[in-house]
């Protein structure tokens, strides 16, 4: 008779694992514990493996830093796949808009405050970015979040999050195919759109 094990879908689940708060979790970086050769972020208290990237993911990331660079208006900045600290959480988005300057962030890393838009890039993360990351960036209050959907194709932008309820999500999501284009707002001020078509090419 053989066994099933049901693999949880979402990190959340594992209850039975210890977690870290960001204090501990620098500590292990600080001390060497941990090395830009561990591909993990902490997520919720939990050390989680990030993805590794492939060329559609990085062609995509390339591409939606170029066109926002050339958007931006002064006083915010694009980050790459750099830290951000949470109260129970250091993500890495892939794109992270963030209000500064080239300064403001060489002693600190941003806060949820600091940040006007994150953005994944998502294949094999798809579940996890839709679910979990979604989870930690309504709870922090990110007025938007995209999905940039290379499984399907689309570029999903979530609006209007709850804050730090039970149950944290984005109340409104729209989707843009190929063709469209997606409208960047910042602070309530539209600062012009990118193309699905050149992100997802």
């Amino acid at each position: 008779m053989s066994t099933v094990v049901h693999v949880p879908t979402t990190f959340q689940a594992m209850t039975a694992f210890r977690r870290f708060t960001v204090a501990e979790y620098q500590k292990l970086i600080d001390t060497g514990v941990l090395t830009d050769e561990d591909e993990v972020e902490l997520l919720e208290g939990h050390l989680v493996l990030k993805m590794p990237a492939d060329p559609p993911h990085d062609a995509a990331m390339t591409a939606l830093d170029y066109f926002l660079q050339r958007l931006l208006p002064p006083g915010f900045l694009v980050r790459c796949q750099h830290g951000s600290d949470f109260p129970d959480s250091r993500p890495e988005p892939d794109i992270a808009v963030v209000r500064g300057d080239l300064r403001t962030f060489r002693t600190r890393h941003p806060e949820p405050a600091d940040m006007a838009l994150v953005i994944e890039v998502s294949d094999s993360s798809l579940a996890r970015d839709r679910i979990d990351k979604g989870r930690i960036y309504a709870r922090a209050n990110i007025p938007e979040y995209w999905v940039v959907n290379l499984v399907d194709r689309q570029v999903e932008v979530y609006t209007d999050p709850t804050g730090p309820v039970s149950a944290p999500v984005y109340r409104r999501r729209q989707d843009y195919p190929p063709g469209a284009s997606v409208p960047l707002v910042l602070d309530g001020v539209p600062a012009g759109a990118v193309s699905v078509s050149e992100v997802l090419a």
